[in-house]
């Protein structure tokens, strides 16, 4: 990414901590904006310090740290300077925090109108919770994605690493860019509403939706995929598990084929008509789903992970093998499916996997990239 820098020129002055602020701050620099990040004379960021240097690189490198105490007048002075020649303004702190130091949007706008001003919150900035304190953890409870996961009946389930904050980060980075567009025609900043809820919704994008039109919530369906397949879904084999998606009567056929048992597709205790592989696409259905799962199991338990991972992927069927983090990190780089960045800032060098996405002139064939 070292070459593409669209953000260049671009000055954000950051006052965040711990991971999503940080993380849509961190977002801006990597594209070329300068990035002011100020942090408390008492002690600055608790990355610092609670997770190990490491972390803290990993969500900062890049940026230029400025360690002030807004209480003290000459302190403050400084904060305004940059502020009023910013173009950015992130604030991941306590709602009203800022305010009560003069660096309210309001306040900054009326000095500075091309100021973009993104708040980040865990509630947003109006209605009745908008003054609570939020974590990850917190806000997955609050907004139904703890009760997304296992089985109806089983306790909630927090997903194992904090997604809304990397969520929340990610929106937030997006919403700054969009609003720093709307300003090249305009000349006038916006102030951005960002709040952990809102991310929640949008990461449960579908099941959003539907609560909100129907006001129900879909049950909860275990590992089984989105569609409902009885084959999208996680199947243990000799050797550990793999994660299906035979979403459509095509693929599920291509997976029989694969296991040696085609007969499933016309077996009339799953399907009133054989399976057609021709047939226009639609998620699968059986009315015997259990019964179906429990063969496929079955037929699935005696292969090897890799094997039928292999073997599936071959065949046009979506399979992968359950890997832990550190061994995927480890084979995407090995195959050049990943091609870390390595960020180094306060003597501490971090491995990253980047934004998320690569950007080239040219196509990987070639062409031109349009």
């Amino acid at each position: 990414m070292s070459e593409f820098k669209p953000l260049a020129g671009i000055r954000v002055l950051d006052f965040t901590h711990v991971i999503a602020g940080p993380l849509a701050t961190f977002y801006l620099s990597q594209l070329g904006a300068e990035v002011v990040k100020v942090e408390n004379r008492g002690g600055g960021d608790v990355m610092r310090r609670g997770k190990g240097l490491a972390a803290f690189v990993a969500l900062n490198a890049g940026k230029r740290s400025l360690s002030l105490d807004l209480n003290d007048p000459a302190d403050r002075e400084q904060a305004l300077a940059l502020a009023h020649e910013a173009d950015v303004l992130v604030d991941s702190l306590r709602p009203g925090v800022l305010d009560r130091h003069g660096f309210g949007d309001a306040a900054l706008r009326a000095a500075n109108p091309g100021l973009v001003y993104c708040s980040i919150s865990g509630w947003g900035r109006e209605g009745a919770w908008q003054d609570r304190p939020a974590y990850d953890h917190v806000i997955q409870a609050a907004t139904g994605m703890m009760l997304m996961g296992g089985h109806e009946g089983e306790p909630p389930i927090k997903t194992g690493f904090p997604v809304i904050d990397a969520g929340t980060g990610i929106i937030a980075a997006l919403a700054v860019i969009a609003a720093l567009r709307e300003r090249d025609a305009s000349g006038q900043g916006r102030f951005l509403d960002v709040s952990m809820t809102g991310a929640a919704l949008q990461l449960m994008y579908p099941f959003a939706c539907h609560a909100l039109t129907e006001g129900a919530t879909p049950p909860r369906v275990g590992n089984q995929g989105y569609s409902g397949s009885p084959a999208a879904d996680l199947f243990e084999t000799r050797d550990g598990w793999v994660a299906l998606g035979a979403n459509t009567p095509r693929q599920l056929i291509a997976l029989l084929n694969v296991l040696e048992r085609s007969d499933i597709a016309r077996n009339g205790n799953y399907f009133e008509q054989p399976l057609d592989a021709d047939a226009p696409a639609e998620f699968l259905r059986s009315h015997n789903p259990s019964a179906l799962r429990a063969d496929l199991a079955a037929a699935i338990a005696d292969w090897q992970a890799a094997e039928l991972e292999e073997a599936c992927s071959a065949a046009g069927v979506p399979c992968a093998k359950v890997r832990t983090i550190a061994e995927f990190a480890a084979q995407a780089r090995s195959t050049g499916a990943l091609d870390p960045v390595t960020l180094s800032d306060l003597g501490c060098t971090v491995e990253s996997p980047g934004l998320g996405f690569r950007t080239r002139a040219t196509r990987p064939d070639g062409e031109r990239a349009e």
